[in-house]
């Protein structure tokens, strides 16, 4: 029987978090008080395999934000992050084979910034296939939730020549892209000009003589400012840091465990890493130095497929194919909170611009705090509690007097009836004597003599 382990949990800080399944679900979960755990407030969609999630992406600004999702069958659907309706749905039932499985769309991009060549609510959005077939076009989107939208496809190139494309990652400053895979050596893109500015080489042989082949499963930028150096992690359970202006091999190399890196995610600070594997482990890395600065505490029972950080909060997510969604501390690595989504989760992403709903102006939050701190400080209209108070020395003096007499008069009595009781003894043995000597005068009396008969 499995030995099964329970963490008790100090809970997460307020925040919203969207996640995606393998039937095509999209699940909202919130969590809005400090000691309470994330719950599932809302669910879009209808169970339905072929819907399966394969890439997302999300803009995060306060007015109208914009969701884009890519499913198994070919559609891409872009919707509202905060209610959920549909606001577009693009069917690349042309350009994709729906019968290969490896050609279907793995690299998804909504550019945060506007067409404004175009008067109509207009976005790029960048789509990338397993076969390596990458295109940027316009999106118009309607204000109204028609669920129809036009398209022009502006750009179409291929990122690869052989091998199939299992990563795609898109710089902050949305200029360049990177993509990888299995036979595809990680290689970066100008988006403006549709050209190859950067290709990996391949690492040399061991000391073995033997080649390991090229097999990409996830790629980060490292610093959102600075396009130039990233990470990559690979099937081979290496983790890999490139700088493009040093050198086309890696930089650095990092091996950990014994399963493939199924998801990289980089910090706020630029110089960490979170890193999750096909084992459920999941570690933080220094990626200056290369050293590994722990494990997160609770071991998931399933392939780890996403990680994301808060960009805010100190809060990092991950779910996997076991079903949970887990909520860790950075700075300590501890689970604060996690919830049971019964399906194979693939991906998540954290609201930014959630805000809980401040407590109305009528209701008090902390009554009790108030009222003590004003029976405090409004002294003159408060009423004087009456006290317990000590006794004081008069009374404790007469007490102790009191004391003493009552012991004096029992030590007397008892004195007393000591010798009233030796006298009492006393008299009792005389009278016995008395009443001895009486019987035993008259038993001489009458007394016979021997020498008389």
């Amino acid at each position: 029987m499995p030995r099964a382990t329970t963490v008790e949990c100090p809970g997460c800080p307020p925040l919203r978090a969207l996640t995606f399944d393998t039937l095509g679900l999209i699940k909202v979960i919130e969590s809005r008080e400090i000691q309470g755990g994330p719950k599932v407030v809302d669910r879009w969609g209808q169970p339905d395999s072929t819907k399966s999630v394969n890439a997302v992406s999300l803009i995060h600004r306060q007015s109208n934000p914009l969701l884009a999702v890519a499913r198994k069958d070919g559609q891409i659907e872009v919707l509202s992050p905060v209610t959920g309706v549909s606001l577009a749905t693009i069917s690349n039932a042309n350009d994709l084979d729906l019968q290969s499985q490896e050609n279907n769309v793995i690299g998804l991009h909504l550019f945060a910034k506007q067409n404004l060549e175009l008067e109509s609510r207009a976005y790029n959005l960048l789509t990338c296939t397993g076969k390596g077939s990458a295109s940027i076009r316009s999106i118009e989107v309607p204000d109204s939730a028609t669920g129809s939208s036009s398209i022009d496809s502006s750009k179409t190139w291929n990122v690869c020549n052989s091998g199939n494309v299992l990563c795609c990652k898109v710089d902050k400053n949305e200029k360049f892209a990177l993509f990888g895979g299995k036979g595809v050596e990680v290689n970066i893109w100008d988006l403006d000009n549709c050209t190859k500015i950067w290709n990996a080489k391949s690492p040399p042989k061991n000391s073995l003589d033997i080649f390991t082949p090229t097999w990409f499963t996830s790629v980060s930028y490292l610093s959102k400012d600075d396009h130039r150096k990233f990470v990559a992690g690979t099937n081979n359970h290496q983790v890999r840091l490139y700088d493009i202006s040093a050198q086309r091999r890696p930089v650095l190399s990092i091996d950990f465990r014994e399963t493939p890196i199924k998801v990289l995610a980089e910090d706020i600070d630029g110089n960490t890493i979170y890193l999750g594997n096909g084992s459920g482990d999941m570690a933080s890395v220094d990626i200056r130095t290369g050293k590994m600065l722990g494990c997160f505490t609770g071991k998931c029972s399933g392939s780890i497929r996403s990680i994301v950080r808060h960009p805010e909060l100190p809060v990092v997510a991950s779910c996997g194919l076991d079903g949970y969604l887990r909520l860790w501390d950075t700075k300590t690595r501890q689970l604060l909170s996690s919830v049971f989504l019964k399906q194979h989760i693939l991906h998540v992403l954290f609201d930014s611009n959630f805000i809980v709903e401040d407590t109305p102006k009528g209701a008090d939050s902390l009554p009790i705090k108030e009222e003590t701190i004003k029976e405090i400080t409004d002294g003159e209209e408060i009423e004087a509690t009456p006290l317990k108070r000590k006794k004081s020395s008069r009374n404790k003096e007469n007490v102790i007097d009191g004391s003493k007499k009552k012991r004096a008069k029992e030590s007397e009595e008892h004195k007393k009836s000591k010798g009233n009781d030796e006298h009492e003894k006393t008299a009792s043995r005389d009278k016995g004597s008395k009443s001895t000597s009486k019987k035993k005068n008259k038993s001489s009396k009458y007394e016979i003599p021997d020498e008389g008969l």
